[in-house]
C-alpha cells in the first residue's frame, strides 16, 4: 500500500483537527504535510512539496482560485473536495475531483475516498507504464534522429532535438525548456534522460540540469562556472562536474 502525500487547505479548525487526526492515525496510508487556510497561502507550499492529494474546502473564494494550482508547472495533484452544502458536489463532478466529502468528517467517509485516490494513482501509474514502453520503442527506433518522445501525464509528445534548451530536474519529473518558451513535463526522471540525450550535444552540468551546448551562448567563470542560454537563462555548473564540461566543449 502506498502513502499518499497531502496538503489540507481548510480554514474550518474542527474539519482540520478530524483530517489531521485522521493522518496520525492512518500514518501507513496518509501523510499530512501541513494544513493553509486558502489557495492563496498554500501555493508555495504546493510549489515546494508537489502533494499528490490536496483536501479543498469548497468555498466560492477557493472555486475561484482553483485555477491558481492547477496552472502549476507540475502534474497536478487529486482533490477531495470537502463542504457543508450538498450542492458543492456539482462543483467537485465538475472540476474532476476524486470524490466529495459532506461536512461534519468522519473518518469512515475520508478513508473511503482515500483508497479511490489510491486506486486512481495506481491505475495512472499503469497507464503511465504502457506508454514509457510505447516512449522507448520510439525512442528506439529515432535515437539516431532528431526527435525524442516525451511523455506526460495525458500525452505524448514528439520534440525536436534541437529546439531543447534544457531540461530540468522537478523531483520525480523532468522539465523540458524549449526554443519557443514553451515547457514540457514529463513522467520520466532526469537520470532516464541521460541515456537518451546522450549523442554529441548535451551535457550533464548538474545533477538538476542536461544542457544543449548548441544554445549556450556564454560561459562565465565568475564567482563559480555559469552557462548563459539564448533565451537569456543562467544555469551553475557544478564543480565536480567543471573539468569534464572543459573537456565536453574543447576548451
Amino acid at each position: 500500500m502506498r502513502i499518499v502525500n497531502a496538503i489540507v487547505i481548510e480554514n474550518e479548525s474542527g474539519t482540520a483537527q478530524i483530517l489531521n487526526k485522521f493522518g496520525e492515525d492512518n500514518s501507513l496510508i496518509l501523510n499530512i504535510i501541513e494544513t493553509v487556510e486558502d489557495i492563496t497561502h498554500s501555493l508555495e507550499l504546493i510549489k515546494l512539496h508537489k502533494p499528490e492529494l490536496i483536501f479543498l474546502h469548497a468555498s466560492s473564494e477557493n472555486l475561484k482560485n482553483l485555477k491558481q494550482i492547477t496552472d502549476l508547472d507540475f502534474n497536478t495533484p487529486k482533490f477531495i473536495f470537502m463542504s457543508d452544502e450538498p450542492q458543492k458536489a456539482y462543483d467537485a463532478f465538475k472540476c474532476n475531483a476524486v470524490d466529495f466529502l459532506l461536512k461534519p468528517l468522519d473518518f469512515n467517509t475520508i478513508i473511503i475516498s482515500i483508497y479511490k485516490v489510491i486506486k486512481t494513482i495506481e491505475m495512472e501509474i499503469s497507464f503511465q507504464n504502457q506508454k514509457l514502453q510505447q516512449i522507448d520503442s520510439i525512442n528506439s527506433k529515432h535515437r539516431n534522429n532528431e526527435y525524442i518522445a516525451v511523455a506526460s501525464i495525458d500525452k505524448i509528445e514528439l520534440l525536436k532535438i534541437e529546439d531543447i534548451i534544457f531540461c530540468k530536474a522537478e523531483g520525480k519529473y523532468t522539465e523540458f525548456i524549449l526554443t519557443n518558451g514553451i515547457k514540457i513535463l514529463s513522467s520520466r526522471n532526469l537520470g532516464e534522460y541521460s541515456s537518451i540525450l546522450s549523442d554529441n550535444f548535451f551535457f550533464r552540468i548538474h545533477h538538476s540540469y542536461i544542457i544543449n551546448i548548441k544554445h549556450v551562448v556564454k560561459i562565465s567563470k565568475k564567482e563559480g562556472f555559469y552557462c548563459e542560454f539564448s533565451n537569456g537563462m543562467t544555469l551553475p555548473i557544478a564543480k565536480r562536474r567543471q573539468e569534464e564540461f572543459i573537456k565536453f566543449i574543447k576548451l
